[in-house]
């Protein structure tokens, strides 16, 4: 079994699954995507048409009872990952999910522990933290040569002005905080090496509930500040970066998010300034094969449900402290 591949199926028709796994699988020959379902079986097999997907189900029941699956992808809208993940856990299948893990922590703690009850392997979709951009900002963020380090900014603000998109609809656990916020935090927390207390966060409002933007400050216990700034629509149209500040340096790091695309890596201390690009394969190559690995036991993975928890706790505190909702509830 360990050299056969990894039989995947993929549940819903989403816009983000040629880009998440069924390209990937063309260049990781482990994992194989053998079947999609989706709620309108016509749609189900359109979609399995046009990307060379064997078989096409009739919903998602038959998806997690197929036994010729081995892991399931969920890229369903936030507010099913839950149901959909713990299902599929209990069906005996292995699931990666997309981000963010779920509506809340609490969901993300029914998840993990699913996951822990079934034997089977839970993995957040968090595909920037398989470049090898991610090590070398942390590389540099603890080598010293930015001094002790004073503050942490991490933004990700891209226009997504669309009616009716799922990630403007609160029912399905939208909001800027969830979609982009999501990585914003994952960065922080990552780079920090520890958990934030959320100071303050102000969001800009598309509905009641459901924030367009968002920007939030935080602290950490050894007196480290930091920040994110996370829009779907606002002012501030395109912004993909990093910035840490140190007492003898700073380091900008332009696109941590889709880094195989385009990236730089800025560093500027008293020696001078120095620029750099890290080149590593398609993030969501990288993350295919780690889940592939993770699954046959071959390690552990940075984004597994633990880290979808903690990730998922601070957004919930980020949106407490905006006075809004926390999704889910």
């Amino acid at each position: 079994m360990r050299d056969a591949p990894l039989r995947i199926g993929i549940l819903g028709a989403a816009n983000i699954a040629p880009f998440g796994i069924i390209r990937p699988a063309r260049h990781v020959p482990a994992a194989e995507i053998v079947a999609v379902a989706a709620r309108d079986e016509r749609r189900a097999r359109r979609f399995a048409a046009r990307h060379g997907i064997p078989r096409a189900l009739p919903d998602y029941e038959a998806l997690l009872a197929d036994p010729g699956i081995d892991a399931i992808y969920n890229p369903l809208p936030n507010g099913l990952h839950c149901e959909w993940t713990i299902r599929a856990l209990e069906a005996g299948k292995h699931v990666l999910c997309e981000k963010p893990l779920a509506s809340n922590a609490y969901e993300a703690e029914r998840m993990s522990d699913a996951a822990a009850s079934t034997g089977c392997k839970l993995m957040e979709a968090f595909h920037w933290r398989y470049h090898p951009l991610a090590d070398r900002m942390k590389q540099i963020v603890d080598g010293g040569s930015l001094g002790p380090v004073r503050d942490i900014e991490v933004r990700m603000c891209l226009p997504l002005p669309i009616p009716g998109d799922i990630r403007y609809r609160y029912d399905l656990a939208g909001g800027a905080t969830m979609d982009m916020g999501c990585y914003t935090i994952s960065i922080l927390r990552f780079l920090a090496g520890a958990e934030p207390t959320v100071v303050s966060a102000k969001p800009l409002l598309s509905s009641p509930d459901v924030d367009r933007a968002m920007r939030a400050e935080f602290r950490f216990e050894d007196g480290r500040t930091g920040r994110i700034h996370c829009s779907m629509f606002s002012a501030s149209m395109f912004s993909l970066a990093v910035e840490v500040t140190g007492d003898d340096g700073e380091l900008s790091v332009f696109n941590p998010i889709a880094p195989h695309l385009l990236n730089r890596v800025k560093l500027r201390t008293a020696a001078g300034t120095h620029t750099e690009r890290v080149r590593g394969e398609a993030t969501y190559t990288s993350q295919l094969r780690a889940f592939v690995a993770y699954v046959r036991g071959e390690g552990s993975v940075p984004t597994d449900a633990a880290h979808g928890v903690a990730n998922m706790r601070v957004i919930d505190a980020v949106y407490d402290a905006a006075g809004m909702k926390q999704r889910g509830r």
